[in-house]
């Protein structure tokens, strides 16, 4: 099964700007890779209240961890979304990702291509690639499939910022891989408090 989405996260990379920087890896286990954690989240829903499959933005506050909030991208073509977050939560997107096996995974990354600006200044992307990433899902989801726990291989170009200063800012997002094409605008409003 060969899957492939924008949204994500890895090593330390950083902003151009010094008020928004990369975070380093919100905490999970060593089987819990932030890749693993992604695709469990963009996983937990069927398709009709999915954050990938979401055209607006209404749906990207569903099933979010207490410690990052994830945003993703698509699975294909360009979105506009409005996604309202709390403050001090880091955010972790890919830019274009897969699952699948290593063999994929290698095909994948010889022509993935990506980047993000937030607030008119780029992000620098990085490279995630690894093995054995268990990915939870529920039944009807758009991504896996499947029903409950299973492991694949995983790759992509991923992003993560510190917390975003309270208020507005505007994240775009685009990732390509052969002719796959991604991407998402993002207007992203955050919270003054604890929640938002």
């Amino acid at each position: 099964m060969l899957l492939s989405l924008l949204a994500g996260c890895g090593a330390a990379a950083r902003t151009s700007g010094a008020d928004d920087v990369v975070s380093p890896e919100p905490s999970a286990s060593p089987a819990e890779s932030i890749q693993g954690r992604w695709w469990t989240w963009a996983s937990s829903e069927t398709e009709s209240t999915n954050p990938v499959a979401d055209d607006t933005g209404e749906f990207c506050d569903r099933n979010q961890p207490e410690d990052v909030w994830f945003l993703a991208g698509t699975f294909g073509g360009t979105v506009r979304r409005t996604c309202a977050l709390p403050a001090g939560r880091p955010l972790v997107f890919p830019l274009v990702n897969l699952v699948g096996d290593q063999a994929d995974c290698e095909d994948f990354m010889a022509t993935a291509k990506g980047g993000a600006v937030l607030d008119g200044r780029p992000v620098t992307p990085e490279r995630m690639e690894e093995d054995d990433v268990a990915v939870t899902g529920v039944a009807g989801n758009p991504l896996t499939g499947v029903e409950g726990t299973e492991t694949y291989y995983a790759c992509g170009l991923w992003a993560r910022l510190d917390p975003l200063r309270p208020g507005r800012h505007t994240l775009t997002i685009h990732g390509s891989s052969g002719g796959f094409r991604v991407g998402a605008n993002y207007t992203l409003i955050v919270g003054t408090g604890l929640r938002a």
